[in-house]
Parts: structure tokens; sequence; C-alpha cells
């Protein structure tokens, strides 16, 4: 990244890819790793996690494949768009079965089952994690929850962990799913962040990266009104206005720089032209209002 040694970084801190070396335990992610980790060892039923795009779902689902315990066994589903023969192939490979063309869709439960059991009695608890689940075709939804079928007398042998965006919400709240939604044991909803949050996130991902805080404070605020607290949007923003001010050899990002980084931006909350200037003139707006209140002045 060009502006890395300008800025005396190790490492470019506001990539689009979900990256566990840059997770900053803000309260809200907190929150909900407490959740899944006391969902978890319940060891029953579903988990659903959900949250606008970008809000970091994909981090979470890999920051708990990364720390999960080692009695967990773990498979991790990022392509939800599966039949139901489909996803328990995918189960299956990533429980260690070889794939056969030869096996009927009947004795590959009877596998999977075999296996599940086997993980069991080694003391293993199965967890199957499933990103963008809202994409699930309704078939592969109910075969899912006749995989959490398969039990010993003792427990389940697979809990299953939804990440998926609100739409997942709108779905299991469809009669047909009635089933499956009474099987959600536990739930999180991921918020935005506030504008507190924000500078917690940048200032703490430009540590992780080798640099001091390089945003001003009006930057700051400008880059929460822009990004809506949106993690993926924010990352996005920063990025452009560090190769702004590369480009101007700055030291510290201002608001001119976030502003330009916002009109080059789609799904921003302003639109474009004099929007844009909105952030900066309403503070002053209403500092002059105030002054000719009664009783107002400076």
């Amino acid at each position: 990244m060009m502006y890395l040694a300008h800025y005396g970084m190790s490492a470019a801190p506001f990539g689009l890819t979900p990256n566990t070396a840059f997770y900053v335990d803000l309260p809200i992610h907190q929150q909900a790793m407490a959740v899944l980790s006391v969902a978890l060892s319940q060891g029953e039923g579903f988990i659903k996690v959900t949250g606008e795009v970008g809000t970091g779902k994909t981090l979470l689902c890999r920051k708990l494949l990364q720390e999960a315990p080692e009695h967990f066994a773990l498979a991790y589903i990022p392509d939800p768009h599966l039949s139901p023969l489909e996803l328990r192939w995918a189960l299956a490979l990533e429980l260690g079965l070889k794939h056969s063309a030869n096996i009927d869709p009947q004795q590959l439960t009877q596998l999977l089952q075999r296996q599940l059991v086997l993980l069991a009695q080694q003391q293993k608890q199965v967890v199957l994690l499933i990103d963008e689940a809202q994409a699930l075709p309704d078939e592969t939804l109910e075969a899912l929850r006749l995989l959490t079928n398969l039990e010993t007398e003792q427990r389940k042998l697979l809990q299953v962990v939804l990440f998926g965006q609100p739409e997942l919400n709108q779905r299991l709240a469809l009669y047909q799913f009635r089933q499956l939604r009474q099987r959600i044991s536990f739930s999180y909803d991921l918020s935005v962040l506030n504008r507190n949050q924000v500078a917690c996130y940048v200032n703490a991902r430009l540590q992780l990266a080798g640099a001091s805080p390089l945003f001003s404070h009006s930057a700051l605020w400008l880059l929460h009104y822009y990004s809506r607290g949106i993690p993926r949007l924010i990352n996005i923003l920063a990025h452009k206005a560090l190769m702004l001010g590369y480009g101007k050899a700055l030291q510290r990002i201002g608001c001119y720089q976030i502003m330009q980084a916002a009109r080059d931006t789609d799904d921003v909350r302003s639109g474009t032209g004099s929007g844009f200037w909105w952030p900066l003139l309403a503070p002053a707006a209403l500092l002059v209002l105030w002054y000719w209140l009664p009783g107002g002045g400076w």
C-alpha cells in the first residue's frame, strides 16, 4: 500500500477483507462473543447472529473459528447457495468424510450420523457455522433443521450458528419456518457503532498497524456521520482519506479528506453536492441560532 511508509504503518489497517489481526474488541462485539460463548456451552439448538451489511458478522465468524476451544469441531460454510444434498456433502467434507458419487442421499445421512456419533464419543462438540445465512434456499433451511434432529439419548449431535443479514429474521418469521424458529435458543443483533466507538475503532486499528492517531476529532465526527457507524464503510472512507492525505504529504487527516472520500463512495449517508457540506454547516448554524435566542450569547 502506497501510504504505509509515509504514515509509519506495518500493514494496511482498513482493508475490506475480514482480518482477525485487526479485530477491535468493542462492546457490541464483546456482547456478541459472550452470547455465542454461552449459547455454545449449552450444546443445543440454533444460534442466530444478524446485522446489517458491513457490521462485522464474517469477522465474528472467523474470530470464533480462530478462538474456539479444542473440544469443538467446527464446520464452516461460507457459501449458503446450496441444495439440501450439497449442504449435507459440505458438512460431511468439513467433518473429514470423503466424497463419492456412489453414495446416495440416504447413505450420506447415515454416514453423517455415524461420524457425528464418533466425534461425540471423542468428546467433540460439532458446530456448523453458516455465513450469509439469509441466502439459504427454503428447502435447505428445512434440511438444516432435520440435520439437528440427529442426537444421542444425552444430547444433540449438531449445533448450528447462523450469521445473516436482517432479511434472515424476516424469512424465519414466516409460518413455514415456525419449527426452525422455535429451535433458536439464542440470538444477537449487531448494531452499528456510535461516534465514540468509531473513534476507538479507527485509532485501535491504526495502533495495530503501528501508527499513531492520524484523524482529527472533526474528521472522526464526519467519518461517523458519512459511514453511519458501519465498519465496512468506515474502512472504505478511512482508506481513501489516507490515500488523499498521502497524495498531499499530510501528517494528519482532516475534514476535507473525509468529505472527498465520501464524494467518491456509494452508500454514504448524504447524497451528492451541497449535502456533503451540511455536517460542517449544521453546528455553525445551531451556534448562530443559539446566539440570537433570548438569553443566548457567545
